[in-house]
């Protein structure tokens, strides 16, 4: 049975669970895993944009996988052995969001703060899940995967 749990030491301001178990959904996974979530202030994700990707700039969300190779493909405990965390999930990695970027974007887009939210969560689900946007048919995939994550979550695109 699919199962991720999301974990995190912070208040955040939306379901993530229901991002989180619609995201497994939607990409036909199976089996159970983790992630790591963060909410922090544009000092703190300006300093690690620099320091992960030599970018000298706030910016709304960032991944960290831990898995490679993995796209398109059921994670499960038994291919990823040394990646199991102390509940027996596989870690599939951390997210970071910066809280005042996705207010600014949800007035911008003319959205709520939790639909900006719940895209920059899904997002980063996406990108530990091996999926990037680094060319254009890629970018229109991972796009149609977050709406369909979002619209199986039920989160209202106002």
């Amino acid at each position: 049975m699919a199962d991720i749990k999301v974990l995190t030491c912070d208040k955040i301001p939306f379901d993530y669970n229901a991002i989180a178990s619609a995201t497994m959904k939607a990409l036909n996974q199976s089996g159970s895993v983790s992630v790591e979530l963060s909410i922090v202030d544009e000092e703190f994700i300006k300093k690690t944009n620099l320091e992960f990707r030599g970018i000298d700039r706030v910016t709304d969300v960032l991944s960290f996988p831990s898995l490679d190779g993995v796209r398109y493909k059921n994670v499960d405990a038994s291919d990823f052995p040394l990646d199991i965390d102390e509940d027996g999930r596989v870690f599939l990695g951390s997210i970071i969001i910066c809280d005042k970027r996705a207010k600014e974007q949800a007035l911008e887009f003319g959205h709520s703060e939790n639909r900006e939210y719940c895209y920059l969560f899904c997002h980063g689900l996406l990108h530990l899940f091996g999926y990037d946007h680094v060319v254009d048919s890629d970018d229109i995939e991972m796009r149609a995967l977050a709406n369909k994550v979002l619209k199986l979550a039920k989160v209202d695109n106002l």
